[in-house]
């Protein structure tokens, strides 16, 4: 894959000379309740190189401002792909999340020919819930207890999915 282009952002792969702006954008507070990780410069480097997910930063007026991830279920019977998405804090209001998951959608659905996307937010979040809402996921269900926060304690999420023909375009 090269690049994907939004109305206002570019996605394109992760590459190792970016896993200092992605290191940067995770360690931000507000990203970092969400993402944790015990080793922030170890983790992006493995997502960088991963094979089980594709990690795409999202970049807007030539500078990194978060990244997108994206895995597939290749299994016929339960076929479908998921997505993550953390974006800099000091850009947020601004549409940014909401044209990356757009954009990332739309080339899942016509590129690879899924059907299904699933994504799963903090119950808490409001803001990710509806930057979704508006790319056209549903909320399908609360999941109790489903990840541990930087508290140590388990949080809610919320598991949301899109239909391809649901995709608001």
């Amino acid at each position: 894959m090269t690049e994907l282009h939004g109305a206002r952002v570019t996605l394109r792969p992760a590459i190792g000379t970016d896993v200092e702006a992605l290191v940067a954008i995770r360690s931000t507070p507000g990203v970092r309740a969400r993402w944790r990780g015990d080793d922030l410069q170890t983790d992006v480097r493995a997502d960088v190189s991963s094979t089980d997910h594709h990690l795409l930063v999202i970049v807007d007026g030539g500078r990194i401002v978060g990244g997108i991830q994206w895995y597939r279920e290749e299994d016929p019977d339960y076929r479908h792909a998921g997505i993550d998405v953390f974006v800099d804090p000091a850009v947020h209001g601004q549409g940014i999340g909401t044209d990356a998951v757009r954009t990332l959608a739309r080339h899942l659905i016509a590129d690879h020919g899924h059907h299904r996307l699933v994504i799963d937010p903090a119950a808490d979040n409001p803001a990710a819930i509806r930057c979704y809402e508006k790319v056209g996921f549903r909320p399908v269900g609360v999941m109790r207890c489903y990840e541990r926060g930087l508290d140590g304690t388990f949080h809610d999420g919320l598991l949301m999915d899109l239909m391809a023909e649901d995709l608001v375009d």
